[in-house]
């Protein structure tokens, strides 16, 4: 009630526009990206890939937006912490809402993996369901088979493995200095954690441009069988849970820069190393299964 002292542990959130501002932009991003895909032509390829039909100024105009509601949103929340409102209460909340972000994440790949496993292992047996509940039982049946072009897993996919891994143990160094109030240590780690986040989207980028330009009989691989599309969609969603973890850390580290987060308090930063430990674990499962088990198994 109005004129009475706070009497409990819990943050009572003021109104904020940015849960709303954020579904618009998301949305905004959401449509360009649709409209960015749909002009692409399986001939698209190299620069023609990354010039599709005017989607651009949607695009780009969904990520800024985006971009200004995350920092307008994560602006207000470093504003509450610092005013006191993150009570020891409110932080468990906090760590709880944090874990099951990465819990609903993870059950993302855990589904794709379902996916992934079931088609690779039972795209016969598809084939011979009955023809009322499966249409096209042919193409199931050689979905996996014959002539699979896969991707060399001791070229650069390595070379990104043991990036990630690296930057997995940077990120731990740089939380352990914290906790140990040597902040010198912490920005250390973190910078050389952020710098490895983005070689590894820079390396990933270079292995796509060369998978794009790559034909088989004058058609792209990835668009000929099922192994190409999987391919794809699971090295592109774990990219761009990697770009997100970078920005994570990148923001994490200016705040480490510019005076914030203590040796008690910084959970942002916690949830960032929570985050960039959960995209390790995912790419070590891709490359094993996608790279690895393909490039050896009797499919191709």
């Amino acid at each position: 009630m109005a004129g009475h002292a706070v009497e409990h542990d819990y943050h009572l959130i003021d109104p904020s526009p940015w849960p709303l501002v954020s579904s618009m932009a998301a949305l905004v991003w959401c449509f360009g990206m649709v409209i960015f895909f749909k002009g692409l032509t399986p001939a698209d390829s190299g620069a023609a890939f990354f010039l599709a039909k005017g989607a651009w100024p949607i695009l780009v105009f969904g990520i800024l937006f985006a971009s200004y509601a995350m920092y307008a949103w994560w602006k207000d929340v470093t504003a509450e912490s610092r005013a006191g409102d993150h009570t020891p209460v409110v932080q468990i909340g906090l760590r709880y809402g944090m874990i099951m972000f990465i819990m609903q994440e993870a059950m993302f790949f855990v589904g794709w993996f379902w996916m992934f496993f079931e088609l690779g292992l039972f795209h016969k047996v598809r084939a011979g369901w009955d023809s009322s509940v499966i249409e096209n039982p042919e193409a199931w049946e050689k979905s996996l088979t014959g002539g699979l072009h896969t991707v060399d897993p001791w070229n650069l996919p390595l070379i990104n493995t043991l990036v990630l891994l690296l930057s997995g143990t940077t990120v731990t160094w740089a939380h352990h200095a914290l906790i140990h109030g040597n902040r010198k240590e912490a920005k250390w780690g973190l910078g050389l954690t952020v710098i490895l986040g983005v070689a590894f989207t820079a390396l990933q980028a270079l292995e796509y441009l060369e998978i794009f330009a790559h034909r088989d009989a004058g058609e792209p691989w990835y668009d000929v069988n099922a192994y190409g599309s999987i391919f794809i969609f699971a090295t592109g969603f774990h990219g761009f849970h990697v770009l997100i973890g970078t920005i994570f850390l990148l923001v994490c580290w200016g705040r480490l820069m510019s005076g914030g987060m203590t040796a008690k308090k910084h959970f942002g930063f916690e949830a960032a190393a929570w985050y960039w430990h959960f995209v390790d674990v995912v790419w070590i499962f891709l490359f094993a299964f996608i790279y690895v088990l393909f490039q050896y198994s009797g499919a191709h």
